[in-house]
């Protein structure tokens, strides 16, 4: 019910009566609290929230769901999911329709309608409806998009900064670079012969196998830590290529000690140059030390420079002057021969 001289913090939630649909009490004054819509709005907004889709709606790309799973989401959350301890749960549709009302009227939601294939445009009527499409206009909490935006431009400046480093923070960088490089590589390799070893004997077991989906994000990459299927029928013949190739590779290097040796060896001595920082050995330590700075001509080498190109055009006078004095006496001699004719 409308109460007078209410708290500006609270929402303007209105309780119609009837069968059902009254919250209760607990609820009822809780989500009346706008700072509490927003934390069930964050949830709601949250990887652990309903699944949304993307749209474009005026030339921008937006998230949108269907009023009816809002709703459902709400009074059963899908399994698995973990409720906020601080939010209320409803216990009936009445009460998160409710609430879907409200975030309409506060516009954290708008209705929308499908134009096309992935379009959505604004819809005239604006109450909630369970059949409708609502359009998120509630972007969250931005606390940490604003500090990964912070520190992306802090490692930005950091990184054309460079140059201007001190000389151990570069060493630690180009330690910190190598050993990442070595780690992700060995971790490819180890998981790409787990997979081949298992594969053989009729399984496809990958050891991270999210690793590398882009679609997921930093924590959902890591889950889960392995992944053990059996393989589909028709691949016998391909596993036992396989096999055969690698019983091959590995009888090779048994037998073959000297060569596989020095390919070890090779690799290992690779490994060290790396982070020793002497593995172009052919360039000079004065080269090596400079290899961040920008290459500046010094004042020496432009009087050479100079110096060279006023010798060329001395050169290049020189011989106009003896191609001159050919060409004359060339003339001169026909010109005697003209008179002697």
């Amino acid at each position: 019910l409308a109460q007078k001289n209410r708290d500006p913090s609270r929402s303007f939630i209105q309780f119609h009566g009837g069968r059902g649909a009254t919250m209760a009490p607990a609820a009822k004054e809780f989500y009346e609290d706008q700072k509490n819509l927003n934390k069930l709005c964050n949830f709601l907004r949250s990887t652990d929230g309903p699944a949304v889709r993307e749209a474009i709606m005026m030339d921008k790309r937006v998230y949108y769901i269907k009023g009816e799973k809002l709703v459902n989401f709400m009074v059963e959350p899908k399994k698995g999911t973990k409720w906020p301890k601080e939010l209320p749960r409803f216990s009936s549709r009445p009460e998160a329709i409710t609430v879907c009302k409200e975030l309409c009227n506060i516009q954290y939601i708008h209705r929308s309608e499908k134009v096309a294939k992935g379009e959505l445009e604004v819809a005239r009527v604006r109450d909630f409806d369970e059949s409708a499409y609502f359009t998120w206009i509630y972007e969250g909490d931005m606390t940490n998009k604003n500090l990964m935006t912070t520190a992306l431009i802090i490692g930005f400046l950091c990184c054309t900064c460079f140059p201007i480093w001190p000389n151990f923070l570069k060493v630690f960088v180009w330690y910190m670079s190598v050993s990442l490089l070595i780690f992700i590589f060995f971790l490819v390799t180890l998981r790409a012969v787990v997979f081949l070893f298992v594969w053989i004997i009729g399984y496809e077991m990958w050891f991270l196998p999210n690793l590398f989906d882009e679609s997921l994000g930093f924590c959902e990459s890591f889950v889960p830590v392995i992944s053990c299927e059996k393989t589909k029928d028709g691949q016998l013949m391909y596993r036992v290529g396989v096999f055969v190739a690698f019983s091959s590779f590995c009888y090779w290097a048994v037998t073959q000690p000297s060569e596989f040796d020095g390919f070890v060896k090779g690799q290992g001595d690779f490994i060290k140059d790396l982070y020793a920082g002497t593995l172009l050995s052919d360039i000079s330590q004065k080269d090596k030390e400079n290899i961040d700075k920008p290459k500046m001509p010094s004042l020496e080498d432009l009087l050479k420079k100079l110096d060279s190109e006023d010798e060329e055009e001395k050169e290049l006078s020189e011989e106009e002057a003896a191609e001159a004095l050919l060409n004359s006496l060339v003339e001169d001699s026909e010109d005697i021969d003209d008179e002697e004719e």
